[in-house]
């Protein structure tokens, strides 16, 4: 029994021994081949040509608005203020009352001047009819030279009389007039300044509140030197279709995106600053809404020309380095090259080149990282039509 064990043991070692033996050697044969190395395909980047369009130059500015009427609305006359017919920064028009100011006295004076005015007709009319007998008994030898006279004296001196009652009157009915404002024109109320029961206009004007017109408004903005000329020169040529005689201006509030508002140029400075350098323009601008306020800064922008067939690319494909500005083309070979480049005005998202490129090479615009000059990429043309829309808006101005 024990001889069999053996020889089933000394099997089984044998044939463990054999399976281990060969796993050796297939170990072995394994790490003594190399593999076989597959250099990565070239990195996929998009390409696209340079677009030619016509753009419009613009001078770009920064101002300031400024209401066209302010008016300090004052008491003329004194009295106690009876009334106040707004709300502090309420929107009014023309004629609507605001304040008014005690009447009666006014009235009892008005009432007066007009009692004089009919007092001195009577006057008039009893010395015009006393003149004409007397001078008829004179004619007669009726009556004395000396009262003729007197009667000639007595009727000049009524009408006399009649013209100063008259004036009195219209002064006395102007007082009454003063004693309740209105609105000199539409605009928007400041806070009043006086309360109701307060003694207004005694001895000195006493500003009741203020009221300034919101639309339209102004915009005043500098000009350098060196941009009068392109403005003047340039104005009929790039008129606004709604004012073909204006010159066209664009604004943006620091808080808006781009230039909402359209207006136009109506005022030049006669004379440069010689300080600065600068002249000072103006534009007017709709303000129907209210939403812009006097005092606001403001993004001015002025098409001053048009520059034909300008070379556009993406904004994003232009980097910059220390040597300046340019942009990575591909060659005929699918090569990375660097292209310095000189840039010019922006269009929207679009950046106008004007030297180093044609318009037959092939700009990479997306997958920059990758690309690397004198190295092979594997470019992919971009759609038609991917571009986003810039509304038609041009960038940066004249001179900047």
């Amino acid at each position: 029994m024990s001889n069999g064990k053996d020889r089933r043991f000394r099997r089984i070692l044998r044939v463990t021994g054999g399976l281990i033996a060969g796993a050796a050697f297939l170990l072995l044969s394994a790490c003594q081949e190399k593999p076989a190395f597959t250099p990565p395909p070239p990195p996929k980047v998009t390409v696209s040509r340079p677009l030619r369009q016509d753009v419009t130059v613009y001078l770009e500015r920064t101002g300031n608005t400024q209401a066209i009427n302010t008016v300090e609305l004052e008491a003329r006359v004194e009295g106690y203020l009876n009334k106040v017919f707004f709300k502090d920064g309420e929107m009014v028009k023309k004629e609507q009352p605001l304040f008014l100011i005690q009447q009666n006295a006014y009235v009892a004076r008005l009432q007066q001047a007009e009692g004089n005015v009919l007092n001195q007709k009577a006057l008039l009319d009893h010395a015009k009819t006393e003149f004409k007998r007397y001078s008829g008994l004179y004619r007669k030898k009726a009556a004395a030279e000396t009262e003729v006279d007197n009667w000639r004296y007595q009727r000049d001196s009524a009408q006399a009389g009649l013209m100063i009652a008259q004036a009195q009157r219209d002064l006395a009915r102007l007082d009454l007039g003063y004693t309740r404002i209105t609105a000199p024109f539409d605009g928007r109320m400041d806070r009043r300044l006086v309360d109701p029961g307060n003694l207004v206009g005694s001895g000195q004007n006493t500003v009741l509140s203020v009221i300034t017109q919101m639309d339209p408004l102004y915009i005043y903005f500098n000009v350098s030197e060196r941009d009068i000329a392109p403005l003047v020169g340039n104005s009929k040529a790039i008129a606004s279709p709604a004012n073909s005689h204006k010159i066209p201006v664009f604004i943006g509030l620091t808080h808006e995106e781009g230039y909402p508002h359209e207006g136009y140029l109506d005022f030049t400075s006669t004379d440069v600053a010689q300080s600065t350098g600068t002249l000072l323009v103006r534009g007017v601008f709709p303000n129907p809404h209210g939403r812009m306020r006097p005092g606001q800064f403001a993004r001015v922008r002025i098409p001053v020309g048009v520059r034909k067939s300008a070379l556009l690319v993406p904004q994003d494909a232009v980097a910059y380095d220390q040597v300046g500005a340019y942009v990575l083309v591909v060659d005929e070979k699918n090569v990375v090259e660097r292209r310095g480049v000189k840039t010019g005005i922006t269009k929207g998202s679009q950046c106008v080149i004007e030297d180093g490129l044609t318009a037959n090479e092939r700009v990479i615009v997306k997958g920059l990282l990758g690309a690397i000059p004198g190295r092979q990429v594997t470019p992919e043309q971009k759609e038609e039509g991917s571009e986003e829309s810039d509304g038609g808006t041009a960038g940066h101005g004249a001179g900047q």
